[in-house]
């Protein structure tokens, strides 16, 4: 196919509110050896982007400066040095930035095809979430068959996709949200049982589930305070992973409480990862958990899209905190069907 000289993208004006985000034609994303350009059909909102946004998180250098770390669409052109792709190819992808645009480059090793069944509007869903929930949850703290998994913010795309990568390598989610209707979208997603931080006792209600043993893993976006509670949830020999610190970046930490049980804390961020390490995460999903993504009956994420040109909109809306699921951009050729 023949491709244009531009496109349209979202830039961030200047550090600040959703405000900040504005339409504009730029020139397409020249592609390297090892990359592929996919005309973006969707493009997923994820809380890396708010941050950027703000002017917190820069991108790495020789990142695009453009927002956006997950894409689904359409190869239309491969690097010299790529292999196992090819135009027409419908692929979702873990960008390194530039997602929130009708055209992302991106290295071939960050590149997964759309599972079976699945939209391209749904597919941009997952990348970013699992890439995340794959390296820290699943790689680094060694999640394994029979554990129990505490899951914060389970109704969001982090939560989500840690209950079901959980369920799909063995272990049992327990989920904790803030009302009825995220606590039945869990359920849905394959969570064994739900917590309600609003008006229940988060380490007690751990303690009552799983028999005073505690949670194995816990997957946490909220920080702060919340780490204490961690901690007196834990199981011994626990792993606490923190993802996110939405309600402090701080916090006091129980250490005689930490070694009693002998728990280990880890933080990560997945975008300042080397390539070789981004292409390795992609493969274990590729190996582990594609393959139940392409499953008749796999819960799919609940999605909430909007036009790429309101991506302004789209921050605004996460920024309430009240979505479940996933914020889906989508462009001009996201109708959801195979490209032509």
């Amino acid at each position: 196919m023949t491709l244009p000289q531009d496109m349209l993208a979202i830039i961030i004006a200047a550090p600040g509110g959703p405000e900040v985000l504005t339409a504009q034609r730029v020139p397409l994303p020249q592609i390297a050896a090892t990359d592929v350009l996919i005309r973006v059909a969707a493009a997923g909102v994820n809380g890396p982007d708010l941050a950027q946004r703000r002017g917190h998180y820069d991108p790495p250098p020789g990142a695009s400066p453009l927002p956006g770390l997950e894409v689904a669409g359409e190869i239309v052109a491969v690097g010299e040095k790529v292999s196992g792709f090819a135009p027409g190819d419908r692929v979702m992808a873990l960008t390194n930035g530039g997602g929130y645009a009708e055209y992302a480059a991106v290295p071939y090793g960050q590149v997964l095809p759309v599972p079976d069944g699945w939209s391209l509007e749904q597919a941009a869903a997952l990348p970013e979430t699992w890439f995340t929930v794959t390296q820290t949850l699943v790689m680094r703290s060694g999640l394994r068959s029979g554990m129990t998994v505490l899951v914060h913010g389970a109704a969001g795309g982090i939560g989500g996709a840690a209950i079901q990568i959980s369920g799909i390598l063995g272990a049992k989610a327990i989920g904790i949200v803030s009302d009825e209707e995220k606590a039945n979208y869990c359920a849905e997603l394959g969570a064994v049982a739900v917590i309600d931080r609003t008006r229940e006792n988060i380490a007690e209600r751990v303690m009552a589930l799983t028999d005073g043993r505690g949670a194995d893993r816990i997957v946490d976006l909220v920080g702060g305070p919340m780490l204490a509670v961690n901690v007196a949830a834990a199981a011994r020999g626990g792993h606490i992973v923190q993802i996110s610190t939405l309600e402090g970046a701080t916090a006091t930490m129980p250490l005689r409480q930490m070694m009693a049980r002998e728990l280990t804390l880890s933080g990560s961020t997945l975008r300042p990862q080397t390539a070789e390490t981004k292409a390795a995460i992609a493969a274990r999903i590729r190996s582990d958990l594609l393959p139940a993504l392409s499953s008749p009956g796999f819960a799919r994420p609940e999605i909430t899209t909007f036009p790429m040109e309101r991506a302004s909109a789209a921050h605004a809306a996460m920024e309430t905190r009240r979505h479940r699921g996933k914020l889906v951009l989508v462009t001009a050729f996201g109708s959801g069907e195979q490209l032509s």
